[in-house]
């Protein structure tokens, strides 16, 4: 397998972008060698510039659940291309698109779009913050919820990846209006409500953890900020940007039965194209202009393309219910790889929900930011490279989640087992407990 073309793209990207890299994931910097240069996708699978194939278990982190270049996505992007591809006035597939959305999810009584998942809790806060009058945001170690500087406080995704606890050039006074507590504790939420209650605007919380890789909300974990946050007068806000019809055609909310105020949507949302949205109770929504005094605008919101891509994308998943499928075929992937680890006396801690999961090298139970902290990165490492020699593509992070799509075959799941069976046994160890 040759990275020849990869090699020479990154050499001429490091001199015009800086790391080479538009996203800091995407670098290789947790796993190291060369990020592979993509050239084309289709379903399953995605190719390099250098010709490889490989089994793509990133789907550009969470939006691909139809596959790569879904036709039917594909031609609705074209054909409202065809028509403009964006206007800076309202169209008809904003209006298409809102109505999907709130059809969806019952929770949405009106909704907002934007352009990516970091505008969207941006502006999802603002609103929290002028309809309760406070301003404290509870957030959970190591959920990432975009890059904006009040939330670049002991976040996941890539600052985990980097070990960067805060980001320089955010101001100390901007995180201290972000309280950080540990992800299913719901006495360390009680706690803070205790102390800081009239002072919380919002708890903001994905409903199941994906970026300090895969973790599940305990059982009453998500009942409890709901209880918390009402109590005290605050919003519980839910990010959903990667589980929105993703764990659920409803969301997470839907499949764990705890309705939010707030939800922040995207990935999905957009057919594979640049998009967010946030929305929820209309007395709250309707304080955004030009309803209400909470100012937020973008020109390329609703754009008529990623509109487009993302209605045809929510039919397709309507009409052809694939959750179901999912689910079995995600769970046989989450069953082979604690197989193939417990084959090759590997340890190993597999979380997953619905069509997501993450293989943390860890003996404990991952709950929580601390205990998914305890992986053994070069392990990752090196089994993400035996993997991607072998034609599977994965997350370049071991706090990231594997996404699996309607178009992954049972042969694509065995095919994935037998290469992690393979990847495993050359970095088994001897003490290494079955998982």
């Amino acid at each position: 397998m040759t990275d020849a073309q990869s090699r020479s793209l990154l050499a001429e990207a490091a001199r015009l972008i800086p790391g080479g890299v538009n996203s800091p994931v995407r670098a290789f910097g947790a796993v190291g060698g060369t990020p592979r240069f993509l050239a084309r996708g289709s379903g399953s699978r995605v190719w390099d510039v250098d010709g490889n194939e490989y089994v793509d278990c990133v789907g550009s982190w969470g939006p691909l659940i139809l596959g790569h270049a879904r036709p039917e996505v594909v031609e609705a992007a074209c054909e409202a291309a065809r028509l403009g591809t964006t206007f800076g006035a309202p169209t008809e597939g904003e209006v298409l698109l809102a109505r999907a959305i709130t059809k969806a999810i019952p929770s949405i009584e009106s909704v907002r779009l934007v352009n990516s998942g970091t505008e969207a809790v941006m502006s999802a806060i603002r609103l929290a913050r002028a309809y309760t009058e406070r301003t404290k945001v509870v957030k959970f170690e190591g959920a990432y919820h975009g890059h904006s500087d009040g939330l670049l406080a002991r976040a996941g995704s890539g600052l985990a990846t980097l070990g960067l606890p805060t980001c320089p050039g955010v101001p100390p006074p901007w995180t201290a209006e972000t309280v950080v507590v540990p992800y299913n504790d719901p006495d360390a939420v009680e706690t803070v409500f205790g102390s800081l209650g009239e002072e919380i605007a919002c708890v903001l919380a994905e409903p199941v953890a994906g970026n300090m890789g895969v973790v599940p909300p305990a059982e009453g974990f998500l009942d409890s900020l709901r209880t918390a946050s009402e109590k005290a007068g605050a919003l519980l806000v839910f990010d959903e940007v990667i589980t929105g019809f993703r764990v659920h055609a409803g969301g997470a909310q839907a499949a764990y039965g705890v309705t939010p105020d707030l939800t922040i949507l995207g990935k999905i949302l957009g057919g594979g194209f640049p998009i967010g949205a946030f929305g929820g109770r209309r007395d709250i929504m309707d304080m955004l202009a030009p309803s209400g005094p909470v100012y937020q605008a973008g020109t390329l919101s609703g754009n008529p393309v990623a509109c487009a891509a993302g209605l045809a994308t929510l039919r397709l998943l309507e009409s052809e219910t694939p959750h179901g499928m999912l689910e079995r075929r995600t769970g046989r992937l989450a069953d082979g790889l604690r197989k193939a680890a417990r084959d090759a006396g590997v340890s190993v801690w597999v979380n997953r929900v619905a069509s997501m999961l993450t293989l943390f090298f860890t003996d404990q139970i991952v709950s929580n930011y601390a205990t998914a902290a305890t992986s053994d990165l070069k392990r990752y490492a090196r089994f993400f490279h035996g993997m991607l020699a072998r034609g599977v593509y994965l997350p370049p992070s071991q706090f990231e989640a594997i996404f699996v799509s309607a178009t992954h075959s049972d042969e694509d799941v065995g095919f994935i087992c037998e290469a992690a069976q393979a990847a495993l046994g050359e970095i088994a160890s001897p003490q290494g407990q079955p998982c």
